[in-house]
């Protein structure tokens, strides 16, 4: 047996908890946020305090290092290591007590900030930290870091709002902040009253090294403060009290522009005196699209100044000095600013041309009132070294982020970051700053402490750790003895020649791996259902399950892991990998929703190309991943018995299993009339003339749903233009793409392309009705086969009437509408035309973002039912159940429709059925 063998053995007699030392598991984490990668030999997701104790007992007796871990999104890299990771996401998630009279919580380190916020806003009150990963991080995360976010300038760090820790050592030791402190701690402070009376910078976001000078006397000796901050190196949190404050009653946003960052830097500290809730800074380089820039007022950089009033508000904005302001008082308004903002860690990590940065010199904050200077000297030396980046961050406390486009894939590359990271890190000391004022050391900044500190602040760093951890056994490498900055770079394992693969991968230089790598680990997919905004979609899989493997995040690593082939072993044929892509829905939300536009259908159907080349497939992607084929080869006068038969339970059971069919799915029937069967039944007569439009008889509306065909038609007819249909079939090659069948996805399209060519070069433009469709002819088809006239003319329905019938009126239905956006509509074609032709046509209410968890073949194939189903509820059917009295229920997708009349009995329609039926 193996020493990792044995170990895990221990550890399953030892924990109640879940212990995994599988090759997933592990490989899930291997990475956080960082430029770093570890390969951890377990995962322990303990139970509860004595679960914790346990698993630090075997790992102590057999000599293997632990490291705490929460969200996983840190950013130097200490949530990474070797030996075991307890994962405190799973089970320690709970809020114990929230005393509202004392503003106190009592939490288990797992717990997610926003609902801790979510529990004490029913009090009226709030935890101040909230970095902008509020929706997915946790709090002993935030104790590891002290971390800040921006209302810092407000509340402070995490470090300012814990009361009391309870923690264990490496040792066994069960050390509690509320007691006396330990004589040899107490010792080691009074052997050093001088050094830590002058050896530490004062400014609001000192985060660097450990707070030895929290043990001071005058500092009543708070050993939560110095504890909070270091990291897990220490000792492992299992509770902690942690300080409420009140929430403001209003919250205003002041947006202010200014010429430059550095005018925008220069500013803030001054603004501080009217006690602003946050002040926050970002450049233009930082938002991305037109759409983002139409929020903001004119400028080339912004703060963003959070006020608890109007009238504060004006007064801000009266003294700001701005060369542009806006006071933004209506939340959905401010929900949107701030979007663009907290986006800005994931799209940072993509310079305007498209390559990439990294982070590394991500977080150093100075004393505010030499942020502009800071900034110039910073934006010096980056043009000496050659090297580009965003900075932004928390303006109103010095604290600056930025991704730089280190070149961290070759030798050259990396000592450039090296001599870099050096230098800035005496930039920073030279203005009196911290090398930290966020994330916290890890390996990315702790091998400069010396730097900022001196070696004797360091020699006694490292003291501390030992009387506390003497083994070394908690997060070894991290802030004392510290691994190199330009070691265990996650990117090192990578190969170094292109995949061969089928997608093109436009954005990304036609390199798999560089499309892997956009995934720099900010989680924004494991928001849970209860944190998604209500236009989001990502990632209705792990909303479903709660599973790290089943997030964005948790898919790219494992591809990161199957491309550098030490954990994951096989290749394309790896088994760890198809499961964790089995539950991705290919609802593309990741596409819109990650910061750095992760892709994950796009990757699912390259793996599945790979992983079934040359094998037999599921029956699912033969049944349904062929089902025009299938369709088309139903005779008109077969429809009819078929959808009896289909009725009848004993028949059609063996018919599902046969075709890997989930058993609760009822089998759609076939419309008795295809729509392009009525389109030239109707002839000619009722054809008027205008523009000309090419509709797009998807397989959905020419077999399934030709109602919304032909609702179609009569609304363009109405609207004065003049539909036309493609000669012969045509198909976009969606199903075999979602079931990874590329080359024959690739097939079908070109056989589109060459029948559509000459329509096509009459510019005519190609409505399409159904969304996923759309998407595929809009995206796959110029990520499979390049640039073409057809994915350039595809419009949706409402977009199609905009801007080819500009000047038509929509009838008045006046009622309100509940429903779902297409997830793909969302994700890739954008629903603004569909909202304004709803607000004209006077149907109010908004639709629910998401996905319907039906996807296509997705919740058709066994064993999805049940995820099919949590993905419904998750948004759509409780809209529906929720609606308005006489509220018409929306649904633009086949996919979408089907789901609500199987699971909640409900008719959903096509936007162009209600406005038919109005004409």
């Amino acid at each position: 047996m193996s020493d990792r063998e044995e170990l895990e053995r221990a550890l399953r007699a030892a924990v109640r908890g879940d212990v995994a030392f599988d090759a997933q598991s592990r490989a899930l984490m291997t990475m956080d946020a960082s430029n770093y990668r570890r390969v951890p030999d377990g995962v322990v997701a303990p139970r509860d305090a004595d679960d914790v104790a346990a698993a630090l007992a075997v790992c102590r007796e057999h000599g293997v290092p632990v490291v705490p871990r929460g969200g996983g999104t840190s950013i130097a890299g200490q949530a990474t290591g070797t030996g075991v990771v307890l994962d405190f996401t799973r089970h320690m998630t709970g809020i114990l007590e929230l005393d509202a009279q004392a503003r106190t919580a009592r939490v288990q380190p797992g717990v997610v900030l926003d609902d801790l916020r979510r529990e004490a806003g029913a009090y009226g009150l709030t935890f101040g930290p909230d970095p902008s990963t509020h929706s997915r991080c946790t709090l002993g995360g935030m104790i590891g870091n002290n971390a800040c976010g921006s209302h810092s300038v407000a509340w402070g760090t995490t470090a300012d709002n814990v009361i009391a820790l309870d923690t264990l050592t490496y040792g066994g030791q069960r050390l509690r902040t509320d007691q006396p402190l330990r004589a040899d701690l107490r010792d080691l402070a009074d052997a050093n009253l001088a050094l830590l009376r002058t050896g530490f910078p004062e400014l609001p976001r000192r985060i660097s090294g450990y707070a030895l000078d929290a043990l001071l006397p005058e500092r009543g000796r708070d050993l939560a403060r110095a504890l909070t901050g270091s990291e897990g190196t220490l000792a492992v949190v299992t509770e902690a009290v942690v300080r409420l404050v009140e929430a403001p009653r209003e919250r205003v946003l002041v947006v202010l522009g200014y010429a430059d960052e550095t005018a925008a830097a220069e500013a803030a500290a001054g603004l501080l005196a009217h006690r602003p809730l946050t002040m926050e800074g970002m450049a233009s380089d930082l938002v991305g699209g037109a759409a983002a820039r139409e929020l903001l007022p004119a400028g080339g950089a912004w703060l963003f100044a959070e006020m608890p009033g109007v009238g504060e508000a004006e007064a801000l904005l009266r003294a700001a000095g701005a060369d542009s302001g806006a006071v933004v008082t209506d939340p959905a308004a401010q929900r949107a600013l701030w979007r663009i903002r907290e986006d800005a860690a994931g799209t940072a990590t993509r310079m305007a041309d498209g390559s990439e940065a990294w982070p590394g010199w991500e977080d150093c904050a100075v004393p505010p009132a030499r942020l502009g200077a800071y900034l110039r000297d910073f934006r010096a030396l980056l043009g000496e070294h050659g090297l580009r980046g965003a900075p932004y961050g928390h303006f109103g406390d010095g604290c600056i982020h930025v991704r730089i486009d280190f070149d961290l894939l070759g030798a050259r590359g990396i000592a450039q970051f090296r001599r870099f990271s050096e230098q800035v890190a005496d930039l920073v000391v030279a203005h009196g700053g911290s090398l930290s004022g966020e994330h916290g050391d890890g390996q990315a900044r702790a091998e400069l402490l010396p730097r900022m500190y001196g070696s004797e602040m360091v020699a006694l760093f490292g003291r501390f750790k030992d009387l506390l951890d003497p083994a070394g056994g908690l997060n070894p490498g991290m802030l004392v003895r510290p691994y190199g900055l330009d070691t265990n770079l996650r990117f090192e394992v990578l190969p170094r020649e292109p995949v061969d693969v089928k997608f093109t991968y436009p954005d990304d230089g036609g390199d798999f791996s560089a499309a892997v790598r956009r995934c720099v680990g900010v989680a924004k997919c494991r928001e849970p259902s209860s944190a998604s905004s209500s236009v989001g979609v990502m990632c209705p899989s792990f909303r479903a399950t709660g599973e790290e493997r089943h997030s964005t995040r948790g898919r790219a690593r494992l591809l990161h892991e199957m491309l550098a082939g030490e954990v994951v072993r096989e290749g394309w044929r790896s088994e760890e990998v198809r499961d964790a892509l089995d539950l991705c829905l290919s609802c593309k939300g990741c596409r819109s929703d990650c910061p750095v536009g992760v892709d994950m259908a796009t990757y699912k159907a390259e793996f599945l190309h790979h992983h079934y080349a040359g094998r037999v497939r599921p029956a699912a992607h033969y049944v349904m991943g062929r089902l025009p084929v299938w369709l088309r080869a139903v005779p008109s006068f077969a429809r009819r018995p078929l959808n009896a038969l289909a009725r009848v339970r004993l028949l059609a059971a063996p018919v599902k299993r046969l075709g890997g069919i989930a058993a609760e799915r009822a089998i759609p029937g076939l419309a008795e009339e295809r729509f392009t069967r009525w389109w030239r039944r109707r002839g000619d007569s009722a054809v008027g003339g205008g523009r000309a439009v090419l509709l797009w008889p998807d397989t959905f509306t020419e077999h399934l749903s030709p109602e919304a065909g032909r609702a179609a038609v009569r609304v363009l007819e109405a609207a004065g233009l003049r539909v036309v249909l493609p000669p012969g079939d045509v198909c976009c090659g969606l199903t075999w793409v979602s079931t990874g069948q590329l080359d024959h996805a690739r097939r079908v399209m070109r056989r589109t392309l060459e029948r559509l060519a000459p329509l096509l070069a009459e510019g005519l433009p190609v409505v399409v009705l159904e969304p996923s469709c759309a998407a595929a002819l809009r995206s796959d088809l110029r990520e499979l086969l390049g640039d073409n006239a057809l994915s350039a003319s595809v419009r949706t329905f409402a977009q199609a009437l905009e801007e080819y019938a500009p000047d038509w009126t929509p009838p008045r239905l006046d009622r309100p509408v509940t429903g779902q956006t297409h997830c793909h509509q969302h994700a890739v074609l954008g629903d603004a035309a569909e909202r304004r032709l709803r607000d004209r046509a006077g149907l109010t209410g908004d639709l629910v973002g998401g996905c319907c968890g039906l996807a296509g073949n997705f919740g058709f194939e066994r064993g999805h039912f049940d995820v099919s189903v949590a993905c419904a509820e998750d948004r759509l059917l409780p809209a529906v159940r929720g609606a308005a009295p006489g509220a018409a229920v929306l649904a633009d997708g086949f996919s979408c429709r089907t789901q609500l009349e199987q699971l909640a009995g409900v008719r959903a329609r096509h936007l162009a059925e209600l406005l038919a039926e109005a004409l």
